[in-house]
């Protein structure tokens, strides 16, 4: 399946920095800033899976994002609602895009994810949308705004 507008950064994620950016680190790398007597991570110590590298990191973005373009209602919506969770940057432009889906579950479950990533270019989109939905859908993207820029206040 072929992405739109798809932009990976080499080696950094395109995160918005905070403190839910300092979380992904560690889950990256294993490590909570916590190091034990032998110099491995108190996580490795406790047995957790080995965190998620880059490479699968992307490869997961890259499914996600090619699942806005399949044809199925749910996939498509399974897809905004994962990309949201992920809150990467590389996300906001295909998710705009899908504003303007079909299905209205699924322009709901688009304006949530942008929210939860936060990005201020989100916002003439959404804008636009809530003057043209009904009153299920502006709700949610009244709120996909409210988390925007708050998102803007506090940094």
């Amino acid at each position: 399946m072929v992405c739109r507008n798809l932009f990976f950064p080499a080696v950094s994620r395109s995160r918005i920095p905070d403190r839910k950016t300092e979380e992904s680190h560690a889950r990256i790398t294993g490590s909570t800033g916590e190091e034990t007597d032998n110099g491995a991570s108190s996580r490795e110590v406790e047995g957790e899976e080995p965190a998620e590298t880059d490479e699968e990191y992307l490869a997961k973005l890259s499914h996600y994002l090619g699942q806005l373009e399949d044809e199925n209602d749910g996939v498509r919506w399974k897809a905004a609602e994962s990309l949201g969770r992920l809150e990467d940057l590389a996300a906001v432009r295909p998710l705009i895009d899908t504003l303007w889906d079909d299905d209205a579950r699924v322009r709901m479950k688009a304006a949530w994810a942008l929210g939860e990533i936060g990005d201020p270019h989100a916002l003439p989109a959404l804008q636009r949308l809530y003057r043209m939905e009904n009153e299920n859908v502006r709700e949610i993207i009244e709120r996909a705004m409210t988390a925007i820029k708050r998102q803007m206040i506090t940094g």
